[in-house]
């Protein structure tokens, strides 16, 4: 058997990072039958400036860029559909702080449910356009994932809880992480960005080789 370390920096409001954790989990579903993977979910920021009640997306793209964000979302849909996703951007109008959510995935790590809970929640996001900074939207996802519903809720009026998911996400920006999604294998190998679909096979293929060789 051979075991495989993915370390997995996203945001739950980060198109790139729905696609990017569909095609790594793709990846991953391709490999032999006795490699054994282990996905770990880390917070990030994709804006640690968004306030408490959300901000409109396609303002903040107007006024980061100075372009419309039609022209950006085409991209993102494209690539998204040619992972199978049928991404609209424009059907998710605004954007949430994003560390209740964060807490629920990281403390889902020992319930063995957290990368499935990742995905849950920015597919909720971006597919079913909820609105994930609602506590009983997000309890309503995490109950499929282990927790009871008293337990999430909880955890998310937790201000150590939230602290501590807080400091995770800000302590990754400054130990260089500057987009996501962003991946470590086994440690040793890492990707910045959504890379498309070969990459992540080639990539897993080159670590097990390399952890064979070693």
């Amino acid at each position: 058997m051979q075991e495989l370390k993915v370390d997995l920096f996203t945001d739950t409001v980060c198109p790139w990072c729905l696609i990017g954790a569909a095609r790594l989990d793709r990846a991953i579903a391709a490999l032999p039958k006795d490699v054994v993977v282990d996905v770990e979910n880390h917070p990030f920021y994709l804006d640690p400036e968004t306030p408490a009640e959300g901000h409109v997306v396609a303002d903040m793209l107007r006024e980061k860029y100075g372009r419309e964000p039609r022209e950006m979302w085409d991209r993102v849909e494209g690539e998204a559909r040619a992972s199978g996703i049928d991404l609209d951007l424009s059907r998710q109008p605004r954007s949430y702080p994003t560390a209740k959510g964060h807490t629920l995935v990281r403390l889902a790590r020992v319930k063995g449910t957290q990368h499935a809970l990742a995905n849950a929640i920015i597919w909720a996001y971006f597919m079913e356009h909820r609105q994930i900074n609602d506590d009983e939207v997000l309890a309503d996802i995490a109950v499929r994932f282990g927790y009871a519903r008293e337990e999430a809720l909880q955890v998310m009026a937790d201000p150590d809880a939230l602290g501590e998911t807080h400091d995770l996400a800000v302590a990754a920006a400054r130990q260089g992480i500057r987009g996501v999604p962003f991946f470590v294998f086994n440690r040793r190998y890492a990707l910045s960005g959504c890379y498309p679909q070969d990459a992540f096979d080639r990539v897993l293929r080159q670590v097990l080789a390399d952890a064979d060789a070693a």
